[in-house]
């Protein structure tokens, strides 16, 4: 029996390519399906994300390197039903030990529009139920260790058309793998990354973070200027799948390894004004083995003079608090006028990146700058490039 499943993995989850959908934050869709194309994926955008077709060694190389999508959903199985016994129908003879592990319970997330079953909690735990007993029935084994890794199911429905979806990622793929430590208003690392590619950064030039907080933008720019793939330190729900494959798995890492880059001087500078914040961003940098592309100092960004770091003009990147991260609209007023003239004082000549709510995307600083809107937390908000003009 178990043969004669490792054939029928092999014939239609392995050997055929599959849809797949790349989730990202609205605004974010364009440049996440640059990052397909570079891998030879073509996508197409729709809102929120890229749809795309590839084999499942392609997803895993794309969980492994896409630095802006927040997650991977593997198209399955799509139906109409109008009444709890058809959805429970279609659902109990789907061959799920196609793609999940025995013995796994997966977390259901449900979605409708304009659909007459519209209770998601009840659609939630019919389809869990019909899960659970297909996966015993056609696999009573014994669970294996993989089954131990969580598994998401996504299931949206739409004018009564319901898409199911596997997550192949599991944790949102902000999650790196590298920070343990959080701070008060943490920018996610897709953001960032978003960001930096929006900036052309490329980690030939410095670079420096002067507000850093947790580090993110430092981190995401250790990554870039490393060659070093985004996931490289964490694991994915994929490698519970039955139809995961070890040996192909290593291969791709070790293609990718063979691309990171060990630099000879520190190009990447960041700082801020809280010490513990320093402390715990210097301990993740040890921990990770970004030693020789990071440094850290405990400064204030309004005392920081970017000469005492690089002798030459870079990029700068900021995120100063906004609007309901930390304090009111007054305030984010006041710390957004006061970062910009401390840029125009001693930040000539410098390329910036500066994350800002929604209205001011009018920057007084010397020179043209784009603005890249996207929605982060219900906020409207926009990533502003450009070159600081001299005073």
């Amino acid at each position: 029996m178990l043969q004669t499943l490792e054939k029928r993995i092999k014939r239609h989850v392995i050997g055929r390519a599959h849809d797949f959908f790349a989730v990202t934050v609205p605004g974010f869709e364009a440049i996440c399906a640059g990052e397909l194309t570079a891998l030879g994926l073509n996508g197409r955008t729709v809102f929120g994300g890229v749809e795309f077709s590839a084999r499942l060694h392609e997803a895993y190389r794309a969980n492994l390197t896409l630095r802006t999508a927040n997650r991977i959903l593997m198209r399955i199985h799509s139906f109409r039903a109008i009444a709890f016994r058809s959805l429970e129908k279609a659902a109990s003879q789907f061959p799920w030990e196609l793609f999940l592990p025995a013995g796994t319970t997966p977390k259901l997330h449900v979605t409708t529009h304009h659909c007459r079953l519209h209770h998601t909690d009840a659609i939630a735990d019919r389809m869990a139920a019909s899960i659970q007993e297909r996966l015993e029935r056609a696999n009573p084994a014994a669970p294996s260790a993989a089954s131990m890794l969580a598994q998401q199911v996504f299931v949206r429905g739409t004018d009564d058309r319901f898409v199911v979806s596997i997550d192949s990622s599991g944790q949102n793929l902000y999650l790196r793998g590298i920070k343990t430590h959080s701070g008060k208003a943490p920018l996610r690392e897709t953001i960032a990354a978003a960001a930096l590619m929006h900036a052309g950064y490329t980690g030939a030039q410095p670079f420096l973070d002067p507000m850093c907080g947790t580090g993110t933008f430092a981190l995401e720019a250790a990554l870039t200027a490393k060659s070093m793939p985004p996931g490289w330190f964490r694991d994915f729900a994929f490698m519970g799948w039955p139809g995961f494959r070890a040996k192909r798995w290593d291969y791709l890492r070790r293609k990718a390894a063979e691309g990171i880059q060990e630099l000879g001087t520190h190009k990447i500078f960041a700082s801020d004004i809280d010490p513990e914040a320093c402390r715990q961003l210097d301990e993740c940098i040890r921990r990770c083995t970004l030693t020789d592309a990071v440094s850290v100092v405990c400064r204030d960004f309004f005392e920081l003079d970017p000469r005492d770091v690089t002798d030459r003009p870079g990029l700068v990147a900021l995120n100063p608090p906004y609007g309901r991260r930390i304090g009111n609209e007054s305030e984010s007023r006041e710390r957004i006028d006061a970062t910009l003239a401390r840029l125009r004082s001693h930040y000539a000549g410098w390329k910036f990146i500066l994350i800002v709510p929604a209205g001011r995307e009018r920057l007084e600083i010397g020179a043209p700058v784009q603005a890249y809107p996207f929605t982060h937390g219900g906020l409207k908000v926009s990533v502003m490039v450009g070159i600081i003009g001299s005073v």
